[in-house]
């Protein structure tokens, strides 16, 4: 089998999730790690691979695809070169609804003109999780779905705190109130640029933050905060056909970044498959995302 050379850009928890993802696929393989502070000659490794980490995707041979590890606001321009040059794409963009179409349809332009694919929104949430959703909207059409996170650690709300000035480092945590609404409860330990009032006011402001109670926390220490994993439970309540009350119920308890890491590998396999064009996982069909001939998939799982 000729396997797809991929690259992963960013080498966060995140990354590291989605190299170990590539290193353990049969049709996929993992040739290099792009981040900003690569050293001259460095290698990149986890428990099961060892690659070059360099600072340009350039100084990759061959890289077909690229799993886009990076923070949410920090994606679309390196995504548009990367598919103007033949380059296929996974991200996991993070923001939900007129920001996540928009994206999308800024991806696709990019993608048509270089013959590449694009997924975006292939980790949890958005991600599997809008797949689950699709799927108990096909079951009950007529409903309502609450997503309840929690309690857990939030990796994009994470980053968008460690993003801010005065922050050396931060975690969120999201703790579910019941039927879709969630609190969060942020810790942060501050370099000392400035004071934790400013610190508090900018993270109240930030559209991750603002339509959520919010506690915020300053700590000295973050190895008691930090905890990758994370739980989901999403109910809906619908009608099929003419019977109402129908109750649903998918529930998980994952490790955040290796799930996601995961999820980004099957949806990188489902998009090679697609004409060029920027899609969401629920525009791929599950069977896609899987290895295998599809007669094998359908004897073993239908």
């Amino acid at each position: 089998m000729q396997r797809t050379r991929v690259a992963v850009v960013g080498l966060g928890s995140v990354g590291r999730g989605a190299a170990d993802a590539v290193a353990a696929s049969p049709d996929f393989q993992l040739v290099g790690v792009v981040r900003r502070r690569a050293e001259p000659e460095e290698r990149a490794s986890g428990p099961h691979w060892e690659v070059p980490a360099v600072t340009r995707m350039e100084q990759l041979d061959g890289v077909q695809a690229a799993l886009m590890c990076g923070p949410t606001r920090q994606l679309e321009s390196g995504e548009r070169a990367l598919l103007r040059s033949g380059v296929s794409v996974v991200d996991t963009f993070d923001i939900h609804g007129d920001a996540l179409w928009n994206h999308r349809q800024a991806l696709r332009d990019a993608a048509v003109e270089g013959g590449a694919r694009a997924v975006i929104s292939a980790g949890w949430d958005p991600g599997t999780d809008s797949a689950i959703r699709a799927l108990l909207e096909v079951i009950a059409p007529f409903g309502i779905t609450y997503t309840n996170f929690g309690p857990g650690m939030s990796m994009g709300h994470s980053v968008a705190v460690r993003a801010l000035p005065g922050v050396a480092d931060a975690v969120s945590i999201t703790l579910p109130a019941g039927y879709g609404r969630h609190r969060r409860a942020v810790y942060v330990k501050l370099d000392g640029s400035r004071p934790f009032a400013d610190v508090e006011c900018d993270i109240r402001q930030d559209p991750y933050f603002v339509r959520d109670e919010t506690d915020i926390v300053e700590v000295e220490c973050m190895s008691q905060a930090a905890d990758s994993g994370h739980k989901v439970v999403i109910d809906r309540k619908g009608t099929a056909g003419c019977t109402g009350n129908q109750l649903l119920r998918c529930e998980m308890r994952i490790s955040n970044p290796a799930v996601t890491g995961q999820i980004m590998v099957g949806a990188l396999r489902a998009g090679l498959k697609k004409a060029p064009g920027a899609y969401t996982l629920i525009e791929l069909p599950a069977a896609d995302m899987l290895p295998g001939s599809l007669e094998d998939l359908v004897k073993r799982i239908v």
